[in-house]
């Protein structure tokens, strides 16, 4: 059901590290206009906004695109890498001849992602592998399967075990084939939230870019965050914060435009998708 006016704006967050930099100072209690905070996966969010359940959202860059003409971009959000993520791995059982036409088990929790393995096994590797679902359990995964992909803190967490497994981060791998960076993750506004909504969006908007800033000056709240929530060290987390970009200018438009074109290459999308940014957009 789509807010109504009297209605606080609803912001959706993904809880995985690799948006904390935006969210981390984020204080939606701050704010003059009425707002809430609604944690989901990243497939839940992008059901939520697509359906206008709610208003803005840290979203997949894929959900964007099969729904770019019903929303706009809140200018230089992302996240992005160019070039190792960490947190999207393929973790590789069989020979890559075999897994290029054998089985790979992976997550449903992000389109982006799993859309990005298919880029990079048929477009890449001339392979056309079969995809099972399966939930985020490596050696469960395996048993059934040839490779297999996790997104988010569970591919963290797998990485740190000794699992004897050859490990393929996606973010490296698209690096490699294309020269590009890439981005996973977008921020986008219902271009019907944004008409009603236009002072509310914006002081969201800034809130987010002011949160952006302060911790790109100062990341150690994040690393401390890290360590307590999901484990692992200091330096591995200050490592992995520094190989993101929360940024999104012209050299992640252009990643993402040729991610959108292998994605219609592919028929995995439709139409052209248009990177459109909110018209209205004030920075702080």
């Amino acid at each position: 059901m789509m807010s109504t006016s009297d209605a606080p704006l609803r912001i959706g967050r993904i809880d995985y590290a690799n948006v904390w930099p935006v969210f981390h100072e984020f204080r939606p209690e701050r704010l003059e206009c009425r707002s809430e905070l609604v944690y989901g996966m990243p497939a839940e969010l992008n059901r939520m906004l697509r359906t206008g359940e709610i208003d803005v959202s840290a979203v997949s860059s894929f959900a964007y695109g099969l729904n770019a003409d019903d929303y706009w971009l809140l200018p230089d959000l992302s996240v992005s890498s160019f070039g190792r993520v960490q947190s999207l791995l393929l973790f590789v059982k069989s020979p890559m001849e075999k897994v290029r036409f054998g089985k790979i088990a992976m997550t449903t929790t992000s389109a982006t992602t799993v859309n990005l393995l298919k880029i990079v096994m048929e477009k890449f590797y001339g392979g056309r592998p079969v995809y099972e679902t399966a939930e985020p359990d490596l050696d469960a995964m395996l048993e059934r399967a040839d490779a297999a992909l996790l997104i988010g803190d569970h591919a963290i967490r797998a990485s740190w075990r000794e699992h004897g497994y050859r490990v393929l981060d996606l973010g490296d791998l698209w690096r490699l084939w294309t020269g590009h960076g890439m981005t996973y993750a977008v921020w986008a506004v219902r271009r019907d939230s944004a008409r009603r909504h236009p002072e509310a969006v914006g002081e969201i908007y800034r809130a987010l870019l002011a949160s952006k800033r302060r911790s790109a000056e100062n990341p150690e709240p994040l690393v401390s965050e890290a360590v307590r929530r999901i484990g692992g060290t200091e330096s591995y987390w200050r490592c992995y914060f520094a190989g993101l970009s929360h940024d999104f200018g012209a050299k992640q438009r252009a990643g993402l435009s040729l991610y959108f074109q292998y994605a219609r290459e592919l028929g995995l999308l439709a139409e052209p998708v248009s990177l459109t940014d909110w018209p209205d957009a004030v920075y702080a």
